[in-house]
């Protein structure tokens, strides 16, 4: 499988501003030697370089500091074949069943025992991604970016964070370890970044994407964490910034088909 990823962004500061960027993919990727990619930084008209950091499950962020002025960013790779996913620690299988900011799986605790319980343990996730697909109206705009998983079950709409919010409440309520990933996505209409579930069982994390947008098999990692607030793709600090213009690509040379009754893994 080869799949090629680009992302392009034109931001707009008018006050020195911290960006952070979660553009790039991860590094387990890199350490299998899978990808060829570039990252080209322009700030006020001149190159700029961001330092990079490497966070937990893989997650390379770049931060850059910017002067007043247009900044244009522009990040490709290549990626060929897949990788597996790190294995899971102690701690993650306990962090993850916690409730979290967009992820409010004691709140949802009682909606969480009154739909799916006698549901085994391995057919959760994907009992869980069907119930939410069912119940949720894909509506570009229709949520905000504090919206929680909560107000998304009540409004019954939303976009991709917001079905992969209310995908990992209701795991965490049911004791299934689940974590938001943000990932390139070929196949999906419309494009752009998109957010999907991981739920861990039997020993590994099974992708779980309610909105069936494109083929699980397809997507590319780029970052993994609790909710979105850990997987933002571009987040400012000590500043303002305007987001001017934003295209993401993402395609295979061979998209493959899904079936949402198979067990998928990110690779």
């Amino acid at each position: 499988m080869l799949r090629a990823v680009s992302a392009h962004l034109e931001l707009d500061v008018t006050e020195p501003a911290t960006l952070v960027l979660e553009i790039a993919v991860a590094q387990d990727y890199l350490d299998a030697g899978q990808v060829v990619e570039a990252l080209t930084v322009t700030a006020s008209g001149d190159r700029a370089t961001p330092r990079e950091l490497l966070t937990q499950h893989g997650t390379r962020v770049h931060v850059l500091d910017a002067p007043v002025g247009p900044v244009t960013i522009d990040y490709s790779a290549r990626i060929q074949g897949r990788c597996e996913p790190q294995p899971a620690t102690e701690w993650d299988l306990l962090r993850y069943l916690r409730p979290s900011r967009y992820c409010e799986s004691d709140s949802l605790l009682p909606t969480a025992l009154a739909e799916f319980d006698g549901v085994p343990r391995a057919e959760l996730p994907s009992a869980v991604s069907a119930w939410v697909g069912s119940r949720l109206a894909y509506v570009p705009g229709s949520s905000l970016p504090t919206d929680g998983a909560e107000r998304t079950l009540l409004a019954r709409q939303g976009v991709c964070r917001d079905y992969a919010h209310l995908v990992v409440a209701l795991l965490r309520a049911l004791d299934v370890p689940a974590r938001v990933v943000g990932v390139y996505a070929p196949g999906i209409e419309p494009m752009d970044f998109h957010a999907v579930a991981e739920a861990y069982v039997d020993g590994e994390w099974e992708v779980v994407d309610a909105t069936a947008l494109g083929p699980r098999q397809s997507f590319v990692r780029i970052a993994t964490g609790a909710d979105a607030a850990d997987i933002a793709f571009l987040s400012t600090h000590h500043g303002s910034v305007t987001v001017t213009g934003q295209e993401v690509t993402a395609v295979v040379d061979d998209l493959p088909r899904d079936d949402a009754r198979l067990r998928v893994t990110i690779g």
